[in-house]
């Protein structure tokens, strides 16, 4: 059985006193026993990389953009590695895999520019004789506690931005699937990243809580569920620390009467079910307007027939399993509980079969959905599309905006100005037009708004660059000394 550990300062440790199993998803077998950090060595990792802190954060800007270089040229040429080690653990099939490794390799890409991201602004003559400018500094320590859907990708939403602006990372990565983060930090060894700028500890609740309470650790970058997200940001927030949480979501579709129903049919099935639903901006509601619901719902109908579910090392495959036997029975319960609400299940899921004992669930879609209902309500995250149909596109809006999440959302039309209106009063914070998934590219920011967001940073992009710093301002004046006399005024800019 294999067993996978930590990275602190560059070496692998751990002590396997508690332990969790790693699985196959595909299979149902457990391919590797994980250790669970204790108290002790969460601040072991904190410990040294405080310590690495003290000389990373002078090393030269164009010395840190050259390691992330390097970085990103050893990331591109393991994208192989990388893919199959999330595919052997998540479940998801191997072109999504590669397709989150390149997201998170445009993420490196942006964070390659430090030197000219980090630059601060200078006032010359600001008064007589005095100049004034600001600086961008590092915080120090930070911590980044990430989910299992996306467990390349959004570890390199962090990493990258804080490294190059000087900080020192310890991640605690998902205990679902963790072999990415230490490929990762592999890879940065390898790009000549100093041991201890970077740590990795496994870990559940205890390596959590520790790092939201450690009075080291200057900043932590979250993504996960609502629940955690509220509690990381409430723990963190009140030991002084600055928070970016990123909760869940309840992201639609809205589908107006002249929108292109083959473009939105298939844009409902490739959002909804790609990568088993286990996507915090997967669309999980389709929201109807007047009467392109009844085609619409027998479009996507239709292709869901051909879907082709399997082991994600199945080229033909399609779709893959989920990511635990729990987490599928609960996806599943769901049904159930849409048909006693009196929603209208047109494809089961639970009713296809798969061979083996590995988490498969097939994909299923419910029509007649109100927002008063649990399978509307709860942050299903898997393969379940619901169908809300309204009449007008207002209404539509109001049905957007009157959920408590806000991460991200699509309408699909022909009409301009029906998409300008949308993007206006929509109260979500990431917005696609005939784009079902809209995640913003690595040089814009990441993040939604409402029950989705605790702090008020996103995440990667400018908005990572402004989280793992602090602007210090200087003013500065060289006088001649013998103009030097007491002045007990005002300072004004005279």
């Amino acid at each position: 059985m294999r067993r996978i550990g930590h990275v602190v300062g560059g070496s692998e440790t751990g002590s396997f006193e508690r332990t969790s199993p790693v699985f196959n998803p595909a299979t149902g077998e457990q391919t590797a026993e994980l250790a669970l950090a204790s108290v002790e060595e969460v601040d072991a990792a904190v410990d040294t990389a405080k310590k690495a802190f003290a000389d990373w954060r002078h090393v030269s800007l164009s010395r840190r953009a050259s390691i992330l270089f390097a970085f990103r040229e050893l990331l591109d040429s393991h994208r192989d590695e990388l893919s199959e080690a999330i595919t052997a653990e998540h479940g998801k099939v191997l072109s999504d895999a590669a397709g989150e490794v390149a997201r998170g390799i445009e993420c490196v890409e942006f964070a390659c520019g430090i030197p000219h991201l980090i630059k601060g602004g200078h006032a010359a003559q600001a008064s007589t004789g005095v100049d004034v400018y600001e600086i961008k500094q590092p915080l120090g320590v930070v911590a980044g506690i990430t989910p299992f859907n996306f467990p390349a990708m959004v570890p390199l939403w962090m990493i990258p931005n804080a490294l190059a602006t000087g900080n020192t990372f310890v991640l605690k990565p998902s205990e679902k699937d963790p072999s990415a983060s230490l490929i990762i930090a592999r890879l940065l060894r390898e790009a000549g990243l100093p041991d201890g700028v970077f740590n990795v500890v496994q870990g559940d609740a205890v390596a959590v809580n520790r790092l939201l309470e450690h009075p080291d650790i200057q900043a932590v970058s979250f993504v996960g569920s609502t629940p955690i997200a509220r509690h990381v940001y409430e723990r963190a927030t009140a030991t002084g620390k600055r928070v970016q949480a990123l909760g869940g979501a309840k992201n639609h579709m809205v589908v107006l009467p002249d929108a292109d129903l083959e473009m939105a049919a298939d844009a409902a099935v490739s959002a909804a079910y790609g990568s088993a639903g286990e996507r915090c901006m997967a669309v999980s509601v389709v929201v109807a307007v007047g009467d392109v619901a009844d085609p619409l719902v027998k479009a996507i109908n239709e292709r869901i027939a051909a879907l082709k579910i399997g082991p994600g090392t199945d080229k033909a495959s399609e779709m893959g399993p989920l990511v635990t036997r729990e987490h599928r029975d609960k996806v599943a319960s769901y049904v159930d509980i849409a048909a006693d609400e009196g929603a209208t299940v047109v494809v089961d899921g639970r009713e296809q079969s798969f061979h083996g004992d590995g988490f498969f669930l097939g994909v299923s879609l419910i029509d007649n959905v109100e927002p008063s209902m649990k399978v509307y309500a709860d942050e299903i995250f898997g393969p379940v599309l619901s169908v809300v149909r309204v009449p007008t596109a207002q209404a539509a809006i109001e049905v957007v905006n009157g959920n408590p999440y806000g991460n991200g959302t699509a309408i699909f039309t022909r009409d301009g100005g029906a998409a300008r209106q949308f993007e206006q009063e929509i109260e979500v914070g990431m917005v696609g037009v005939n784009v079902p998934i809209p995640v913003p590219v690595s040089y814009f920011s990441f993040g939604g708004w409402k029950a989705s967001l605790f702090g008020d940073s996103h995440m990667y992009g400018p908005e990572g660059i402004h989280f793992y710093t602090r602007t210090k301002v200087v003013t500065s004046r060289w006088p001649d000394p013998a103009t030097s006399q007491i002045d007990l005024g005002f300072p004004t800019n005279r």
